[in-house]
């Protein structure tokens, strides 16, 4: 991907190297970074217009924007939700991504949400299914259909959605869904691939918590190949929420 022109928000840390970050923007609390985040993603989707693709993050972390995101005005109708990543267990398993976005954001709004149907039995049976599925919901804007804004969180071993260090799936060239099996968890997980992430219009990553503040510190100061920093260095806009406990590192030298 080409070089993309960026911004720092706030300049206490202009060392940021991830050369594609367009923004960073850094809140007291956690709760103010889901209130912002809220407000840029309903003002992304405003500025769209029409007919639009949200991907949503699984995880604790972003609830709390999903809540406030359920608040804004959005034109909902107009919207097609998906997931980023799920994990391979049923829609009412406690640890589904479905369920937990369903029941923080998509009910609340009676939004349209494309999820993974585990009742296909296999997960790269299911993975490759939902991929056509994607490409049926993406908007073709001039480059081909992608996504529109994508929502992502980061682990603290790096990973993003389902990519997680050390799996088959971070590093296939396929742009789609893929299947990937996930030795630290025991377990399938269904996730984009990053030359999907890459495609999207923007991606957001939002991150709390004084336990992120060394893996956000070694992705944006360091630029070490976390998932999560490859997936934002060749985004074509990348834009990071951070809590001030995330960001408590980064005005630190080396």
């Amino acid at each position: 991907m080409p070089g993309r022109d960026y911004q720092i928000r706030d300049t206490r840390f202009s060392g940021v190297s991830v050369a594609s970050v367009n923004a960073i923007t850094t809140l007291a609390t956690p709760q103010a970074v889901a209130a912002a985040a809220a407000d840029h993603i309903a003002s992304a989707l405003d500025v769209i217009g029409g007919p639009a693709t949200l991907g949503l993050a699984g995880g604790g972390t972003p609830q709390a924007t999903y809540r406030e995101l359920a608040l804004r005005d959005v034109a909902w109708e107009d919207i097609t939700m998906w997931l980023g990543d799920e994990r391979w267990v049923a829609h009412n398993h406690p640890e589904s991504n479905v369920g937990m976005v369903r029941g923080a954001l998509v009910d609340s709004v009676n939004g349209h949400l494309l999820a993974p149907n585990h009742a296909i039995g296999d997960p790269h049976a299911a993975a490759a299914a939902y991929e056509t599925a994607l490409g049926s919901a993406f908007v073709d804007r001039g480059q081909g259909k992608a996504p529109d804004i994508v929502l992502l969180g980061i682990g603290d071993d790096g990973h993003t959605a389902s990519l997680f260090p050390g799996t088959a799936a971070l590093e296939s060239a396929h742009l789609g869904y893929l299947a990937n099996w996930v030795e630290a968890k025991d377990a399938w997980r269904l996730t984009a691939t990053l030359p999907l992430l890459w495609s999207a219009e923007q991606l957001v990553f939002i991150v709390t918590g004084e336990g992120k503040a060394p893996i956000v510190k070694e992705i944006l100061i360091e630029s070490k190949p976390y998932p999560a920093q490859r997936a934002a260095e060749s985004a074509l806009l990348a834009t990071w929420f951070l809590d001030e406990a995330a960001a408590s590192l980064l005005g630190e030298a080396g």
